[in-house]
């Protein structure tokens, strides 16, 4: 049985605040190291339950967060950037399951954290006319490659949103949501411990779960943050302008939204 577990760290038990998400600053220094443990516990969880190999996806931001030699040296990591699959690097290379840890609710949601791929960019993401955050999006990229979700950790409101999307999943709840960049927290002890329970319980009954499937063609429409966004966004040619703040566009497959939204990401540096 071979696993990819992607990281984030919006999501992880003890992070509330942008400063611990961003790079520069002793508040990240402290975060990232709470990310890296609920990392190595899923790793730690994937292998009780019989895993034979372990690929751990470094997903948030700029995909080198985790220091590599703390993690469990059973694993092999995933770093690094620009990757054409992105958070779900990997999922190509033969993997039976999916675990998403740390994950975080879509954009304009009460979730503690919440955005979608790029706060700066993306105000709504709907793929086919569904509205989905970074694990609909990516869950639905695994999909593609007939790999299912079985196990994700968040908070609550994380959670609420994307059982619908994989119902067979396996949740573990790191905190609950007050605020944007409040809320309650278990003890990252506590998180790390529910989470490896939570990864082997969901890999032991793996092959009741099924993939979440987008049929292509996909259509993909963003709301920007802002119209500058829009105008910049509509410089690729193959964009459509929809509303003042809208663009839309037409993919043959998910992975192929996927890598043209990652790339509007990029793009949107520019106007920063």
């Amino acid at each position: 049985m071979k696993v990819l577990i992607s990281t984030d760290i919006e999501g992880v038990a003890g992070v509330f605040h942008h400063e611990q998400v961003r790079a520069g600053n002793p508040e990240y220094e402290r975060a990232r190291l709470l990310m890296t443990h609920e990392a190595n516990a899923a790793i730690a969880g994937a292998f009780d339950a019989g895993a034979t190999e372990v690929l751990v996806n470094d997903s948030h931001g700029s995909f080198r967060n985790m220091p590599p030699e703390l993690l469990d040296a059973r694993a092999q990591v995933v770093m690094g950037k620009p990757r054409y699959l992105s958070m779900m690097a990997g999922v190509d290379d033969g993997v039976d399951a999916v675990c998403m840890i740390g994950y975080h609710s879509r954009a304009q949601g009460r979730g503690i954290l919440a955005h979608t791929i790029n706060s700066f960019a993306f105000a709504r993401v709907y793929f086919n006319g569904l509205e989905l955050g970074e694990a609909g999006i990516y869950g639905a990229l695994a999909g593609e490659y007939g790999v299912p979700v079985v196990m994700a950790s968040g908070d609550d409101v994380f959670i609420e949103e994307h059982r619908p999307l994989f119902p067979h999943a396996t949740f573990v709840q790191t905190k609950r949501a007050t605020g944007q960049t409040s809320g309650i927290s278990l003890s990252p002890a506590q998180a790390c411990s529910a989470i490896r329970t939570g990864v082997a319980a969901a890999l032991a009954q793996h092959g009741s779960a099924r993939p979440y499937v987008l049929p292509g063609p996909i259509a993909v429409r963003i709301q920007t943050q802002s119209p500058a966004l829009a105008d910049l966004f509509c410089q690729w040619p193959t964009l459509r302008r929809l509303e003042g703040d809208e663009v839309g566009f037409d993919a043959p497959s998910v992975e192929a939204a996927v890598r043209m939204v990652n790339s509007l990401s990029a793009m949107s540096s520019m106007l920063r």
